[in-house]
């Protein structure tokens, strides 16, 4: 070096300590978060802060993004198994009856109540008959009822399974086997369901590109501590990420198969049809095949996937239909009769005002049909908006932003919002809407909504809460949502301060849609033509 001070003109060479690797591609337009947002970025200064300037991106061997990723997944799934282990110990009765621990309203002051365990009895799983043939009578207000399996065909076949293998487990000498059976069926149903949320985040990483990050979100979100095994709606998320994926791919059948599954596990990866036929109804041209066009029209393949969607949902239920049609009819009878539920905006206001609500007071057998076609017209009411906003805003918004507000929709105005739904727009709000501080602060609010709702269920006569605790953070968490569609919206109307957007980016789960430029002739009436912005003065 003192050479080459003292002659300025000669150039300093620098070697590698070691030969270059062969290739040196990198993979330079995924998204970095610790450079591109605050949060990530202070979070990285304990493990050497953002990644550097010249750094080869994509060339780690075993700790890919997808597997830090699941990574993730599995430790918060572990958090929430922890959660609802209160709920499976077990202790012997007066009599020396081994049993589980929930005297004096245990699963509510430990807070990990779970559907799971008292379903594995009140469903008569642990007969080990079929759901839908088996039956039984409960007695409401002193009337006797018929009652069957309550849930949708796949999320009861997936109980049916699960109860064999806990059965089988049971009479194994393998570890594990002395526990309670509703203990082992409790820890089956739980692994899987970890697998199927493993398959949201695999799906959801991959439909987000260059952005596989944000999926970070759903791995660490604390909705999956609280829910995760609350119910079995983690086998719909997996459905509908599956389905936004293959679509992404354009694999319209295969999307619509998935989304036509998830659809006979809940009803919510149906809904994501809409948005898809909205944008797919947008983008077709008004009269012949343009020979300019490339690829499938958008109008086919939305036809190939709601086509798809009715065979693959067909093919599940029609069996158990006909096989035994009063068992697979229970699920709907039960939602038609159904009051409000707690966590809806109805009996939020009826906490706070008395109301009786639409029907007034009904017997439990009695169905609120103004409550059913108040909320189904509130529903489409908002679908309507939403298709509006579609068609119409200047640039073609993206299908994850259209399917989130579509399932929020249908949340805040559905008669029944059960905590663990809101796992479903954990998903599409990542992909729709990727600020890591706002998600995150949505996602705690909701979270923390389980706390006063397990001590209202407490009860006041054992030191729980009063309803209007529990009915005041509903709102909140209500707000907290309707907070999200209204950025969601904003960003519909200003695509310029979509992240997901930068960098030229259209829509990276479109699928046929993808870079698709709007005609200039579109088949729609004018008044549902895209409105041009504002020319810049």
């Amino acid at each position: 070096m003192e050479e080459a001070r003292a002659q300025p003109d000669t150039p300093v060479v620098y070697e590698s300590p070691a030969p270059p690797a062969a290739d040196l591609q990198s993979v330079d337009d995924r998204d970095k978060p610790s450079r591109t947002d605050t949060l990530t970025a202070q979070l990285c200064d304990p493990i050497g802060g953002p990644v550097g300037d010249h750094a080869v991106i994509g060339r780690v061997r075993f700790w890919t993004p997808m597997r830090v990723l699941l990574a993730f997944a599995v430790l918060f799934l572990a958090f929430g198994w922890f959660g609802k282990a209160g709920c499976i110990q077990q202790r012997p009765d007066a009599s020396g009856v081994m049993g589980l621990d929930w005297n004096n309203g245990r699963q509510y002051l430990a807070m990990c109540y779970s559907d799971t365990v008292p379903l594995y009895g009140a469903e008569h799983l642990n007969e080990g008959a079929f759901p839908y043939k088996k039956q039984w009578v409960e007695f409401s207000d002193g009337k006797p009822q018929v009652r069957y399996m309550e849930y949708p065909v796949v999320s009861g076949l997936y109980q049916y399974i699960s109860m064999g293998i806990a059965k089988a487990w049971k009479v194994s000498p393998l570890p594990g086997s002395s526990a309670l059976e509703v203990v082992i069926y409790f820890n089956v149903v739980a692994i899987g369901l970890s697998l199927a949320w493993l398959v949201t985040i695999w799906a959801t990483a991959l439909s987000a590109g260059r952005r596989i990050w944000d999926a970070a979100l759903v791995a660490l979100s604390p909705l999956v501590v609280v829910h995760a095994f609350t119910n079995f709606d983690l086998l719909a998320t997996a459905f509908a990420a599956g389905g936004l994926l293959a679509w992404r791919r354009r694999q319209p059948v295969l999307a619509g198969i998935l989304l036509g599954l998830g659809g006979a596990a809940k009803l919510y990866p149906l809904l994501l049809l809409g948005p898809i036929l909205i944008l797919c109804l947008r983008a077709e041209r008004r009269g012949e095949d343009d020979p300019s066009w490339a690829g499938l029209r958008p109008l086919r393949a939305a036809g190939a996937a709601i086509a798809s969607a009715a065979i693959a949902w067909l093919a599940v239920n029609a069996p158990i239909a006909a096989l035994y049609p009063n068992g697979w009819w229970e699920f709907f009878r039960l939602n038609s009769e159904r009051h409000a539920d707690p966590d809806s905006i109805y009996n939020v206001i009826t906490s706070f005002t008395g109301w009786t609500g639409f029907d007034g007071v009904l017997t439990a057998q009695e169905a609120p049909t103004w409550l059913n076609t108040v909320s189904l017209l509130l529903f489409l009411a908002a679908c309507t908006g939403i298709g509006w906003i579609g068609l119409t805003a200047a640039r073609r918004p993206r299908l994850a932003q259209l399917a989130f507000l579509v399932v929020a929709a249908f949340l805040l105005t559905n008669k029944v919002w059960s905590p663990q739904y809101s796992i479903w727009l954990v998903p599409l709000a990542v992909l729709a809407l990727p600020h890591r501080r706002i998600l995150l602060a949505w996602m705690t609010i909701d979270a923390l909504v389980w706390v006063p709702r397990m001590y209202y269920y407490l009860g006041p006569d054992h030191k729980g809460l009063p309803e209007q605790w529990f009915t005041g953070t509903v709102v909140l968490r209500d707000l907290a949502v309707i907070a999200l569609c209204v950025l969601v919206i904003r960003q519909i109307y200003r695509p310029g301060e979509d992240v997901v957007r930068r960098d030229g980016a259209d829509d990276p789960g479109g699928g046929v849609l993808d870079r698709v430029p709007d005609p200039h002739d579109p088949w729609l009436p004018s008044w549902l033509w895209p409105r041009q912005p504002e020319p810049v003065p």
